[in-house]
């Protein structure tokens, strides 16, 4: 079911200040940022070859990173995202198993422009697990 490890997103408190440390500090190439307000986050991308590192930053009331900030204000590892040929399948199948996907069950999409889903942490051993048709 699960293919490549597309990315790991870490919630930053200061966007600018993260990009500035992964271009400068690290020497490495990040994107422009990107608001996706129906996700309640900008983020950027930060390529390190076999995959991506996603920054993201709170956008908007609501957003679902305050509450990871707040806990951890110095920001942390908030997800990791996996590719999976047909997402659909893959969440009829998880979901037959006993993981729970987070929201209504149906896919959004994603910064990639591509169908992504969410499933709850406790299921996957602490930590939140995107899915993303590749």
């Amino acid at each position: 079911m699960l293919g490549r490890l597309n990315h790991v997103a870490l919630a930053v408190p200061d966007l600018a200040a993260a990009i500035a440390t992964y271009r400068n500090t690290l020497s490495a190439e990040v994107s422009e940022p990107q608001a996706l307000p129906e996700h309640g986050v900008t983020v950027v991308f930060v390529n390190v070859g076999n995959t991506k590192i996603e920054l993201l930053e709170p956008l908007g009331q609501g957003s679902p990173i305050t509450a990871f900030l707040e806990k951890n204000p110095s920001g942390g590892m908030h997800h990791l995202c996996y590719e999976v040929d047909d997402i659909l399948a893959a969440r009829d199948a998880l979901k037959a198993a006993g993981a729970r996907v987070l929201g209504d069950g149906n896919p959004r999409i994603g910064a990639h422009g591509k169908p992504v889903l969410f499933l709850h942490p406790k299921d996957l051993f602490g930590t939140l697990t995107e899915l993303e048709q590749s």
